[in-house]
């Protein structure tokens, strides 16, 4: 049987800890879900390391939604942030930064990379927004990144299949490309079948219904965007179980 790793990206100490029942091997816990993920609060990084016992615990270290160059306040905000979650007990963290032009940012990662020495790193989708994917891939590389999120830079992995696969055979076994953005349980065996790739990234959310009784719609916390605040999206153990086995259920093409 072939040997994968599911990440299942967390909204919540709630959906980390439904990754973890539908068994995932490791969450990144971000907030601001719709802006991507940001950092999330010391508080939910400190309870989700505390509940979690089998299931490792990635964060993300975004300050921002938005793009991938950072101000010299923001790399020290990242700083601080990445040596907050290794006091609290995360395994790894997930970042990366651009120039101006899409390069790769190297001495603003060679700052985060000192900070996260004895962590697991992985550069985030800031990979599928620069100019020249395959010179960052040998870039990221050398900085002694743990592994890639892309999506082969296309809005879903599943349509970034023919790229992904390219990069796959450059990475070589120097790094890990893990595919993300897109993923489950309907077109997750197709990826790797097609891709060659062994890691994969999905959320497995569903939408919970507030358990509010009493409800005014007229007022929106957001100001022009509106959402539906008595709706939550969650990870549920049950779409995450289904997703994994969608993989193990389904013959892998292995020329």
């Amino acid at each position: 049987m072939e040997k994968y790793q599911f990440e299942v990206c967390a909204n919540s100490t709630e959906s980390c800890l439904a990754a973890q029942a539908g068994g995932a091997n490791r969450v990144e816990l971000c907030a601001g879900i719709p802006e991507g993920g940001t950092t999330p609060s010391y508080g939910e990084i400190s309870v989700a390391r505390e509940l979690l016992t089998t299931t490792r615990l990635n964060v993300i270290i975004r300050p921002r939604g938005g793009d991938f160059l950072y101000s010299p306040i923001e790399i020290k905000t990242m700083l601080i942030d990445i040596e907050m979650a290794r006091k609290i007990g995360a395994d790894g963290v997930v970042f990366g930064c651009l120039t101006t032009d899409g390069e790769i940012d190297i001495p603003a990662m060679q700052q985060l990379m000192k900070v996260s020495k004895g962590l697991s790193v992985t550069f985030h989708r800031a990979f599928d927004v620069c100019c020249n994917p395959q010179k960052a891939l040998g870039q990221i590389i050398e900085l002694g990144c743990n592994r890639i999120l892309t999506s082969g830079q296309q809005p879903t992995a599943e349509l970034g299949i023919p790229f992904l696969k390219e990069l796959q055979i450059q990475a070589a076994g120097k790094i890990t490309l893990l595919a993300g953005c897109g993923v489950n349980e309907k077109n997750i065996s197709r990826i790797a079948q097609e891709t060659g790739i062994k890691e994969f990234h999905f959320s497995a959310r569903e939408n919970i219904q507030s358990g509010m009784k009493y409800k005014n719609e007229s007022v929106f916390m957001g100001g022009t965007v509106h959402i539906d605040e008595y709706e939550r999206n969650v990870t549920t153990a049950r779409r995450v179980t289904d997703t994994i086995q969608a993989l193990y259920d389904l013959p892998i093409n292995k020329e």
